[in-house]
């Protein structure tokens, strides 16, 4: 995305860690790779148009908060732990988390925790103080520093952490008591930055891109041919976007249609077409889709 004459520069956060390669691909589909610079830190993004920053996910959500950046990628469990004022732009659906309680399972009585004093360890402090709360616990918060599923049994008799799968609870011998919140990658501004319609217009065109990019890998595009007497047949089957394209096809032999339908639909789609009358499939992947 080149810049227009005049357009501000967007300051925007880019995440360090396992939020980086999601990020980093999602903004190379919609045309904006990213290129290393001092030491990795200092990026730079497309042709230009930003001011770019490699910072921690939490670092981010404080930096937005401040107002120090306009933009930038954060995990929705950080916004809500650090009580930040941003504003979500898009939900990219990517890294997608629980954010979990856990105990041994053998600390448990008929699935429920004990009715004792318990110590609960997390990196969370904000969202763990608020669920002890709401489920009447008497609890000690203590704030873990990473690696918090080790902290059970000897130094605390329960946890919230994040979890993807899982596995990593399960391998700790860990079940999950409570869920606190879902979470995934969002693209967060500061409300300042939206509140400068220069700045906003750019913010806006920056989500049209990716947003076009997350659009594309949910749906193909299919083709197929189908005679005249079929055609409302197959259009029928057809779960188009708004309504399928139709050619004629040479020497008025029948029809073309063409729709971007969901990718989770070929299983049961392609042999409704084919018994319908639908013939010479092809199905191809978009790289971005704006409706």
């Amino acid at each position: 995305m080149a810049p227009e004459v005049g357009s501000p520069i967007l300051r925007i956060a880019l995440p360090k860690g396992r939020m980086q390669e999601g990020v980093f691909a999602l903004l190379a589909e919609a045309g904006l790779p990213v290129r290393g610079g001092d030491r990795g830190y200092r990026p730079r993004i497309g042709r230009g148009g930003f001011d770019a920053k490699i910072l921690k996910p939490q670092n981010i959500v404080e930096m937005l908060h401040v107002g120090s950046r306009d933009l930038g990628f954060a995990g929705a469990d950080w916004v809500a732990e650090l009580g930040a004022d941003v504003v979500q732009v898009l939900d990219t659906g990517l890294d997608p988390v629980q954010i979990v309680a856990a105990c041994p399972v053998e600390l448990l009585t008929e699935g429920r925790l004990p009715a004792r004093h318990l110590t609960v360890a997390s990196e969370y402090e904000r969202l763990t103080r608020a669920w002890i709360d709401r489920a009447g616990l008497d609890a000690t918060f203590v704030r873990s520093y990473g690696a918090t599923e080790v902290f059970p049994p000897d130094d605390a008799d329960c946890i919230v952490d994040n979890s993807a799968t899982g596995s990593t609870l399960r391998a700790n011998k860990l079940a999950i008591v409570d869920e606190l919140m879902q979470s995934s990658t969002g693209l967060y501004a500061h409300p300042g930055a939206l509140a400068d319609p220069g700045r906003r217009a750019a913010i806006e065109s920056l989500v049209l891109l990716l947003g076009s990019v997350l659009e594309a890998r949910k749906r193909v595009v299919l083709e197929v041919n189908v005679a005249a007497d079929r055609l409302e047949a197959v259009v029928a089957i057809l779960p188009a976007m708004r309504h399928p394209t139709i050619a004629t096809l040479h020497g008025e032999a029948g029809f073309a249609v063409k729709a971007a339908v969901p990718r989770a639909d070929l299983p049961l789609l392609i042999p409704r077409i084919r018994a319908a009358g639908g013939t010479d499939i092809l199905v191809t992947t978009p790289s971005q889709i704006v409706a």
